[in-house]
Protein backbone atom coordinates (compact mmCIF):
# COMPACT_ATOMS: atom_id res chain seq x y z
CA UNK A 1 0.00 0.00 0.00
CA UNK A 2 1.95 3.29 -1.01
CA UNK A 3 2.18 5.87 1.84
CA UNK A 4 1.74 10.22 0.85
CA UNK A 5 4.74 11.63 2.63
CA UNK A 6 4.64 15.33 2.42
CA UNK A 7 7.65 17.66 1.70
CA UNK A 8 8.40 20.68 2.58
CA UNK A 9 10.50 23.55 2.05
CA UNK A 10 13.65 22.97 4.19
CA UNK A 11 15.62 25.58 6.33
CA UNK A 12 18.11 26.75 3.72
CA UNK A 13 20.63 28.59 6.89
CA UNK A 14 22.06 31.70 7.57
CA UNK A 15 18.62 32.53 9.04
CA UNK A 16 16.43 32.72 6.09
CA UNK A 17 12.80 32.39 6.46
CA UNK A 18 11.63 32.36 2.69
CA UNK A 19 12.77 30.82 -0.80
CA UNK A 20 11.04 32.13 -4.18
CA UNK A 21 9.90 29.00 -6.89
CA UNK A 22 12.47 30.06 -9.53
CA UNK A 23 11.75 26.44 -11.46
CA UNK A 24 10.38 22.89 -11.16
CA UNK A 25 12.11 20.15 -12.30
CA UNK A 26 9.24 17.56 -11.52
CA UNK A 27 6.00 17.39 -12.70
CA UNK A 28 3.38 15.59 -11.35
CA UNK A 29 3.34 11.89 -12.39
CA UNK A 30 6.93 12.13 -12.67
CA UNK A 31 8.96 8.99 -10.54
CA UNK A 32 11.66 10.28 -8.31
CA UNK A 33 15.07 9.30 -6.48
CA UNK A 34 15.67 9.77 -3.01
CA UNK A 35 17.92 12.76 -3.33
CA UNK A 36 16.83 13.86 -6.79
CA UNK A 37 16.69 17.89 -7.20
CA UNK A 38 12.95 18.52 -7.54
CA UNK A 39 12.71 22.27 -7.54
CA UNK A 40 14.89 25.41 -7.90
CA UNK A 41 13.95 28.05 -5.64
CA UNK A 42 16.13 31.65 -4.94
CA UNK A 43 16.47 32.78 -1.55
CA UNK A 44 18.42 35.69 -1.01
CA UNK A 45 21.48 34.56 -0.75
CA UNK A 46 21.70 32.63 -3.62
CA UNK A 47 19.77 29.67 -6.39
CA UNK A 48 20.01 26.35 -4.60
CA UNK A 49 18.45 23.02 -6.19
CA UNK A 50 16.76 21.59 -3.23
CA UNK A 51 16.46 17.66 -3.17
CA UNK A 52 13.77 15.68 -2.09
CA UNK A 53 14.57 13.01 1.31
CA UNK A 54 12.04 10.77 -0.17
CA UNK A 55 11.82 8.12 -3.49
CA UNK A 56 8.11 7.60 -5.13
CA UNK A 57 6.09 8.77 -7.38
CA UNK A 58 4.97 12.91 -7.43
CA UNK A 59 1.40 13.27 -6.64
CA UNK A 60 0.93 17.25 -5.63
CA UNK A 61 2.86 20.60 -6.12
CA UNK A 62 2.68 23.70 -4.28
CA UNK A 63 3.30 26.70 -5.62
CA UNK A 64 4.05 28.23 -9.15
CA UNK A 65 7.34 29.79 -10.54
CA UNK A 66 7.57 32.70 -9.40
CA UNK A 67 5.70 31.97 -5.95
CA UNK A 68 7.48 33.01 -2.20
CA UNK A 69 6.78 30.19 0.21
CA UNK A 70 7.88 30.01 3.65
CA UNK A 71 10.28 27.43 5.49
CA UNK A 72 8.55 25.01 6.70
CA UNK A 73 5.73 25.27 4.24
CA UNK A 74 4.82 21.95 2.05
CA UNK A 75 6.67 21.63 -1.62
CA UNK A 76 5.37 18.47 -2.90
CA UNK A 77 3.91 15.17 -1.95
CA UNK A 78 5.48 11.99 -3.15
CA UNK A 79 3.68 8.63 -3.13
CA UNK A 80 6.42 6.13 -1.52
CA UNK A 81 6.12 2.63 -0.76
CA UNK A 82 7.04 -1.12 -1.11
CA UNK A 83 5.22 -4.04 -2.32
CA UNK A 84 5.30 -5.57 1.24
CA UNK A 85 3.33 -2.09 2.50
CA UNK A 86 7.14 -1.11 4.10
CA UNK A 87 7.59 2.60 3.02
CA UNK A 88 11.19 3.76 1.82
CA UNK A 89 13.18 5.43 4.11
CA UNK A 90 14.75 9.11 3.76
CA UNK A 91 18.54 9.96 2.96
CA UNK A 92 19.72 11.65 5.69
CA UNK A 93 21.58 13.27 3.19
CA UNK A 94 19.41 16.69 3.26
CA UNK A 95 19.75 20.80 3.70
CA UNK A 96 19.32 22.38 7.23
CA UNK A 97 16.24 22.26 8.94
CA UNK A 98 15.16 18.74 8.00
CA UNK A 99 16.28 15.10 8.51
CA UNK A 100 14.81 12.08 6.71
CA UNK A 101 17.12 9.30 8.74
CA UNK A 102 13.42 7.36 9.50
CA UNK A 103 10.11 7.38 7.92
CA UNK A 104 7.40 9.00 9.60
CA UNK A 105 6.04 6.88 12.06
CA UNK A 106 2.64 7.17 10.69
CA UNK A 107 0.59 7.54 7.56
CA UNK A 108 -0.40 11.01 6.86
CA UNK A 109 -3.44 11.20 5.17
CA UNK A 110 -4.40 13.83 2.51
CA UNK A 111 -7.65 15.05 2.37
CA UNK A 112 -9.21 14.99 -1.08
CA UNK A 113 -9.71 18.43 -2.64
CA UNK A 114 -13.18 19.96 -3.49
CA UNK A 115 -13.38 20.54 -7.11
CA UNK A 116 -15.09 23.41 -8.78
CA UNK A 117 -15.61 23.64 -12.19
CA UNK A 118 -13.74 25.95 -14.61
CA UNK A 119 -10.83 26.81 -12.61
CA UNK A 120 -7.57 25.57 -13.05
CA UNK A 121 -4.84 26.03 -9.83
CA UNK A 122 -1.74 25.18 -9.49
CA UNK A 123 -1.21 23.44 -6.23
CA UNK A 124 -4.00 20.90 -5.45
CA UNK A 125 -3.89 17.98 -6.01
CA UNK A 126 -3.55 15.78 -8.96
CA UNK A 127 -5.31 12.69 -10.37
CA UNK A 128 -2.33 10.11 -9.13
CA UNK A 129 -2.77 12.13 -5.34
CA UNK A 130 -6.19 11.90 -5.79
CA UNK A 131 -6.05 7.93 -6.63
CA UNK A 132 -3.80 7.48 -3.65
CA UNK A 133 -6.53 7.98 -1.39
CA UNK A 134 -9.23 6.27 -2.90
CA UNK A 135 -11.09 9.52 -4.55
CA UNK A 136 -11.95 9.78 -8.09
CA UNK A 137 -9.38 11.52 -10.03
CA UNK A 138 -9.60 15.34 -11.53
CA UNK A 139 -8.73 16.08 -15.23
CA UNK A 140 -5.30 17.91 -14.90
CA UNK A 141 -5.36 22.03 -14.82
CA UNK A 142 -2.11 23.60 -15.55
CA UNK A 143 1.25 22.25 -15.61
CA UNK A 144 -0.20 18.66 -14.93
CA UNK A 145 -1.98 19.51 -11.55
CA UNK A 146 -5.54 18.84 -11.38
CA UNK A 147 -8.34 21.75 -11.03
CA UNK A 148 -8.36 23.39 -7.85
CA UNK A 149 -11.16 25.84 -6.46
CA UNK A 150 -10.36 29.29 -6.85
CA UNK A 151 -9.67 31.32 -3.61
CA UNK A 152 -10.91 34.35 -2.35
CA UNK A 153 -9.78 36.61 -0.40
CA UNK A 154 -8.71 35.77 3.28
CA UNK A 155 -11.69 35.36 5.70
CA UNK A 156 -11.85 36.15 9.59
CA UNK A 157 -12.63 33.51 11.53
CA UNK A 158 -13.30 33.10 15.17
CA UNK A 159 -10.30 33.45 17.75
CA UNK A 160 -8.90 30.67 19.37
CA UNK A 161 -7.50 29.81 22.16
CA UNK A 162 -5.14 27.29 20.30
CA UNK A 163 -1.84 27.77 18.30
CA UNK A 164 -1.66 29.88 15.21
CA UNK A 165 -1.11 27.55 12.27
CA UNK A 166 2.19 30.56 10.90
CA UNK A 167 5.55 29.05 10.32
CA UNK A 168 7.12 32.08 9.20
CA UNK A 169 8.71 34.84 11.91
CA UNK A 170 8.03 36.85 8.50
CA UNK A 171 4.49 36.84 8.84
CA UNK A 172 4.29 37.26 12.65
CA UNK A 173 6.32 40.13 12.34
CA UNK A 174 4.17 41.59 9.17
CA UNK A 175 0.87 41.04 11.21
CA UNK A 176 2.38 42.23 14.39
CA UNK A 177 3.44 45.71 12.72
CA UNK A 178 -0.52 45.72 11.00
CA UNK A 179 -1.94 44.98 14.56
CA UNK A 180 -3.35 41.97 12.86
CA UNK A 181 -4.93 39.39 15.17
CA UNK A 182 -3.66 36.27 13.37
CA UNK A 183 -6.19 34.15 15.69
CA UNK A 184 -9.53 35.74 13.51
CA UNK A 185 -7.42 34.85 10.58
CA UNK A 186 -8.32 31.50 7.86
CA UNK A 187 -5.15 30.71 6.11
CA UNK A 188 -5.32 29.85 3.00
CA UNK A 189 -2.24 27.51 2.80
CA UNK A 190 -2.38 23.39 3.47
CA UNK A 191 -4.03 22.50 6.79
CA UNK A 192 -4.97 26.14 7.13
CA UNK A 193 -1.34 27.26 7.22
CA UNK A 194 -1.34 31.51 7.32
CA UNK A 195 0.82 32.55 4.83
CA UNK A 196 2.77 35.70 3.67
CA UNK A 197 -0.04 36.55 1.36
CA UNK A 198 -2.82 36.01 3.42
CA UNK A 199 -1.45 38.71 6.00
CA UNK A 200 -0.92 41.26 3.10
CA UNK A 201 -4.56 40.92 1.71
CA UNK A 202 -6.16 40.91 5.12
CA UNK A 203 -3.50 44.20 5.62
CA UNK A 204 -5.42 45.70 2.86
CA UNK A 205 -8.93 44.75 3.18
CA UNK A 206 -8.96 45.33 7.40
CA UNK A 207 -10.02 41.81 7.59
CA UNK A 208 -8.87 40.04 10.75
CA UNK A 209 -7.93 43.39 12.97
CA UNK A 210 -8.00 42.76 16.30
CA UNK A 211 -11.47 44.96 17.06
CA UNK A 212 -13.93 42.14 16.66
CA UNK A 213 -15.13 43.44 13.12
CA UNK A 214 -14.99 41.29 10.20
CA UNK A 215 -15.28 41.96 6.47
CA UNK A 216 -17.45 40.52 4.05
CA UNK A 217 -15.54 38.87 1.04
CA UNK A 218 -15.41 40.07 -1.97
CA UNK A 219 -16.45 37.64 -5.18
CA UNK A 220 -13.18 35.48 -6.14
CA UNK A 221 -11.60 36.44 -8.81
CA UNK A 222 -9.93 34.19 -11.63
CA UNK A 223 -5.82 33.28 -9.92
CA UNK A 224 -3.70 34.94 -12.19
CA UNK A 225 -0.55 33.01 -12.75
CA UNK A 226 3.26 34.46 -11.41
CA UNK A 227 4.64 36.36 -14.13
CA UNK A 228 7.93 35.13 -15.16
CA UNK A 229 8.95 39.02 -15.23
CA UNK A 230 11.39 40.89 -12.68
CA UNK A 231 9.18 44.38 -13.65
CA UNK A 232 5.34 44.68 -14.02
CA UNK A 233 3.57 47.74 -15.16
CA UNK A 234 1.61 49.82 -12.71
CA UNK A 235 -2.15 49.39 -12.57
CA UNK A 236 -2.42 53.30 -11.42
CA UNK A 237 -0.10 55.38 -13.75
CA UNK A 238 0.49 54.17 -17.50
CA UNK A 239 3.96 53.55 -17.98
CA UNK A 240 5.58 53.38 -14.47
CA UNK A 241 7.16 50.49 -14.06
CA UNK A 242 7.53 48.81 -10.63
CA UNK A 243 10.23 46.44 -9.51
CA UNK A 244 9.58 44.21 -6.24
CA UNK A 245 12.62 44.53 -4.18
CA UNK A 246 13.17 40.59 -3.01
CA UNK A 247 15.16 37.85 -3.66
CA UNK A 248 18.85 38.82 -4.49
CA UNK A 249 17.85 42.57 -5.12
CA UNK A 250 15.75 42.97 -1.97
CA UNK A 251 18.73 41.52 0.28
CA UNK A 252 20.89 43.91 -0.97
CA UNK A 253 18.83 46.52 -0.49
CA UNK A 254 18.25 45.69 3.01
CA UNK A 255 22.37 45.13 3.52
CA UNK A 256 22.94 48.69 2.10
CA UNK A 257 20.21 50.27 3.84
CA UNK A 258 21.67 48.85 7.11
CA UNK A 259 25.09 49.87 6.58
CA UNK A 260 24.09 53.90 5.93
CA UNK A 261 22.43 53.35 9.73
CA UNK A 262 24.56 52.22 11.60
CA UNK A 263 28.20 52.39 9.78
CA UNK A 264 29.77 56.33 9.93
CA UNK A 265 32.05 55.79 7.17
CA UNK A 266 34.54 58.13 5.28
CA UNK A 267 36.49 57.75 2.31
CA UNK A 268 40.07 58.74 0.79
CA UNK A 269 41.54 58.05 -2.19
CA UNK A 270 44.88 57.98 -3.83
CA UNK A 271 46.29 58.22 -7.80
CA UNK A 272 48.84 55.36 -8.42
CA UNK A 273 51.17 54.55 -11.37
CA UNK A 274 50.41 51.10 -11.74
CA UNK A 275 52.72 50.87 -14.72
CA UNK A 276 55.24 48.39 -13.04
CA UNK A 277 52.69 46.07 -11.73
CA UNK A 278 51.33 45.76 -14.88
CA UNK A 279 54.78 44.76 -16.68
CA UNK A 280 55.27 42.53 -13.47
CA UNK A 281 51.82 40.25 -14.74
CA UNK A 282 52.86 40.22 -18.37
CA UNK A 283 56.28 38.78 -17.00
CA UNK A 284 54.54 36.40 -14.79
CA UNK A 285 52.28 35.37 -17.32
CA UNK A 286 54.80 34.91 -20.28
CA UNK A 287 56.96 32.38 -17.59
CA UNK A 288 54.26 29.65 -18.53
CA UNK A 289 51.80 28.29 -15.96
CA UNK A 290 48.21 29.67 -15.07
CA UNK A 291 47.51 33.23 -16.07
CA UNK A 292 47.64 35.66 -13.44
CA UNK A 293 44.84 38.10 -13.10
CA UNK A 294 45.12 41.17 -12.43
CA UNK A 295 42.51 41.09 -9.08
CA UNK A 296 44.60 38.34 -8.21
CA UNK A 297 47.76 40.65 -7.55
CA UNK A 298 45.65 42.96 -6.45
CA UNK A 299 43.97 40.69 -3.57
CA UNK A 300 47.85 39.69 -2.50
CA UNK A 301 48.68 43.51 -1.95
CA UNK A 302 45.07 43.66 0.44
CA UNK A 303 45.90 40.89 2.40
CA UNK A 304 49.68 42.40 2.82
CA UNK A 305 47.79 45.58 3.81
CA UNK A 306 45.72 44.44 6.11
CA UNK A 307 48.50 42.18 7.97
CA UNK A 308 50.11 45.46 8.86
CA UNK A 309 46.83 47.57 9.39
CA UNK A 310 44.42 44.79 10.89
CA UNK A 311 42.49 47.12 12.58
CA UNK A 312 40.72 47.55 9.18
CA UNK A 313 40.10 43.66 8.74
CA UNK A 314 37.33 43.62 11.45
CA UNK A 315 33.77 44.20 12.61
CA UNK A 316 32.00 45.78 15.04
CA UNK A 317 30.13 43.91 17.86
CA UNK A 318 27.62 47.21 18.82
CA UNK A 319 25.77 44.78 21.98
CA UNK A 320 28.90 44.12 23.47
CA UNK A 321 30.60 47.75 21.90
CA UNK A 322 33.61 46.28 20.98
CA UNK A 323 35.72 46.10 17.78
CA UNK A 324 36.56 42.39 17.00
CA UNK A 325 39.82 42.07 14.93
CA UNK A 326 39.58 38.85 12.87
CA UNK A 327 42.90 36.66 12.62
CA UNK A 328 42.09 35.72 8.69
CA UNK A 329 41.36 37.47 5.52
CA UNK A 330 38.25 36.04 4.09
CA UNK A 331 38.07 38.60 0.89
CA UNK A 332 34.92 39.58 -0.61
CA UNK A 333 34.85 40.49 -4.27
CA UNK A 334 32.12 42.62 -6.06
CA UNK A 335 30.36 40.64 -9.14
CA UNK A 336 27.40 41.73 -11.09
CA UNK A 337 25.49 39.23 -12.48
CA UNK A 338 21.96 39.27 -14.46
CA UNK A 339 20.88 38.72 -11.00
CA UNK A 340 22.29 41.38 -9.55
CA UNK A 341 25.27 42.36 -7.74
CA UNK A 342 26.76 39.74 -5.10
CA UNK A 343 29.96 39.55 -3.33
CA UNK A 344 30.93 36.27 -3.12
CA UNK A 345 34.22 35.77 -0.41
CA UNK A 346 37.21 34.29 -0.90
CA UNK A 347 38.22 31.97 2.20
CA UNK A 348 41.67 32.44 3.67
CA UNK A 349 42.89 35.21 0.99
CA UNK A 350 46.05 35.55 3.17
CA UNK A 351 47.29 32.29 2.71
CA UNK A 352 46.65 31.68 -0.82
CA UNK A 353 49.54 32.93 -3.65
CA UNK A 354 48.44 34.63 -7.04
CA UNK A 355 47.70 31.60 -8.70
CA UNK A 356 45.45 30.14 -5.75
CA UNK A 357 43.64 33.15 -5.65
CA UNK A 358 43.55 33.38 -9.71
CA UNK A 359 41.66 29.92 -9.51
CA UNK A 360 39.63 30.83 -6.51
CA UNK A 361 38.17 33.99 -8.08
CA UNK A 362 37.80 32.44 -11.43
CA UNK A 363 35.79 29.36 -10.03
CA UNK A 364 33.54 31.99 -7.68
CA UNK A 365 32.60 34.18 -10.78
CA UNK A 366 31.40 31.72 -13.17
CA UNK A 367 29.40 29.91 -10.42
CA UNK A 368 28.27 33.97 -9.64
CA UNK A 369 27.10 33.98 -13.45
CA UNK A 370 25.52 30.53 -13.19
CA UNK A 371 23.67 31.37 -9.96
CA UNK A 372 25.04 28.67 -7.91
CA UNK A 373 26.90 30.08 -5.58
CA UNK A 374 25.41 28.79 -1.89
CA UNK A 375 24.50 31.04 0.99
CA UNK A 376 28.42 29.82 2.58
CA UNK A 377 30.19 31.15 -0.69
CA UNK A 378 28.25 34.69 -0.24
CA UNK A 379 28.87 35.50 3.75
CA UNK A 380 31.47 35.60 6.03
CA UNK A 381 33.79 37.84 4.35
CA UNK A 382 36.53 40.26 6.49
CA UNK A 383 36.92 42.66 3.60
CA UNK A 384 36.05 43.87 0.20
CA UNK A 385 37.85 44.44 -3.22
CA UNK A 386 35.84 46.08 -5.65
CA UNK A 387 37.03 46.58 -9.43
CA UNK A 388 34.81 49.25 -10.68
CA UNK A 389 37.19 50.45 -13.28
CA UNK A 390 35.87 47.36 -14.92
CA UNK A 391 32.75 49.27 -15.82
CA UNK A 392 35.02 52.32 -17.34
CA UNK A 393 35.18 54.33 -14.36
CA UNK A 394 37.85 56.15 -12.74
CA UNK A 395 35.92 56.75 -8.70
CA UNK A 396 33.24 55.80 -6.67
CA UNK A 397 32.59 55.94 -3.02
CA UNK A 398 31.22 52.69 -2.58
CA UNK A 399 29.32 51.86 0.86
CA UNK A 400 31.05 49.57 3.16
CA UNK A 401 29.47 45.75 3.17
CA UNK A 402 28.20 45.56 6.50
CA UNK A 403 29.36 43.97 9.11
CA UNK A 404 32.58 44.42 7.15
CA UNK A 405 34.91 47.95 8.13
CA UNK A 406 36.61 48.67 4.96
CA UNK A 407 36.66 48.32 1.28
CA UNK A 408 39.02 48.89 -1.20
CA UNK A 409 38.18 50.01 -4.78
CA UNK A 410 39.82 49.84 -7.83
CA UNK A 411 39.22 52.20 -10.78
CA UNK A 412 40.26 52.00 -14.20
CA UNK A 413 43.63 51.74 -15.21
CA UNK A 414 44.26 54.24 -18.60
CA UNK A 415 47.46 55.63 -19.99
CA UNK A 416 47.84 59.21 -18.30
CA UNK A 417 50.61 61.75 -18.64
CA UNK A 418 52.87 61.24 -14.66
CA UNK A 419 55.92 62.64 -13.67
CA UNK A 420 58.14 59.98 -13.50
CA UNK A 421 61.46 59.85 -12.12
CA UNK A 422 61.73 64.45 -12.82
CA UNK A 423 60.63 63.69 -16.12
CA UNK A 424 56.91 64.50 -17.72
CA UNK A 425 56.02 60.38 -18.83
CA UNK A 426 52.75 58.65 -20.20
CA UNK A 427 52.04 56.17 -17.22
CA UNK A 428 49.61 53.38 -16.67
CA UNK A 429 47.59 54.83 -14.55
CA UNK A 430 44.77 53.76 -11.40
CA UNK A 431 42.73 55.63 -9.01
CA UNK A 432 42.66 53.78 -5.25
CA UNK A 433 39.84 54.74 -2.46
CA UNK A 434 39.10 53.35 0.38
CA UNK A 435 36.03 53.31 2.71
CA UNK A 436 36.40 52.35 5.84
CA UNK A 437 34.27 52.20 9.41
CA UNK A 438 35.44 55.78 11.25
CA UNK A 439 34.63 53.68 14.74
CA UNK A 440 37.14 51.29 13.98
CA UNK A 441 40.31 53.73 13.40
CA UNK A 442 40.92 57.07 12.55
CA UNK A 443 42.21 58.53 9.13
CA UNK A 444 45.91 58.18 9.94
CA UNK A 445 45.36 54.21 10.07
CA UNK A 446 43.71 54.27 6.63
CA UNK A 447 45.67 56.55 4.92
CA UNK A 448 48.14 54.31 6.11
CA UNK A 449 47.00 51.13 4.86
CA UNK A 450 46.10 52.74 1.20
CA UNK A 451 49.52 54.58 0.88
CA UNK A 452 50.86 50.87 1.39
CA UNK A 453 48.82 49.62 -0.83
CA UNK A 454 49.57 52.53 -3.68
CA UNK A 455 53.38 51.33 -3.06
CA UNK A 456 52.71 47.78 -3.74
CA UNK A 457 51.29 48.71 -7.01
CA UNK A 458 53.94 51.43 -7.97
CA UNK A 459 56.75 49.31 -7.11
CA UNK A 460 55.33 45.51 -6.14
CA UNK A 461 59.21 44.44 -5.22
CA UNK A 462 57.63 46.17 -1.97
CA UNK A 463 55.36 42.83 -1.75
CA UNK A 464 58.30 40.07 -1.40
CA UNK A 465 58.94 41.39 2.42
CA UNK A 466 55.72 39.86 3.00
CA UNK A 467 56.29 36.84 1.14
Amino acid sequence: MAQVLEFKLPDLGEGLTEAEIVRWLVQVGDVVAVDQPVVEVETAKASVEVPCPYGGVVTARYGEEGAELPVGAPLLTVAVGEPDGKSTAGSGNVLVGYGTSEAPGRRRRVRPVALTGGGAGGNGATGAHAAVNGTKAASPGLNGTAAAPVSSLPATAPPSDGPVPVISPLVRRLAREGGLDLRRLAGSGPDGLILRADVERALRTGAGQGDGRTTEAPVAAAPVAALPVQAVASASVPGEVRVPLKGIRGAVADKLSRSRREIPDATCWVDADATELMRARTAMNAAGGTKISLVALLARICAAALARFPELNSSVDTEAREIVQHPYVHLGFAAQTERGLVVPVVRDAHTRDAESLTGEFARLTEAARAGTLTPGELTGGTFTLNNYGVFGVDGSTPIVNHPEAAMLGVGRIVPKPWVHEGELAVRQVVQLSLTFDHRVCDGGTAGGFLRYVADCVEQPAVLLRTL
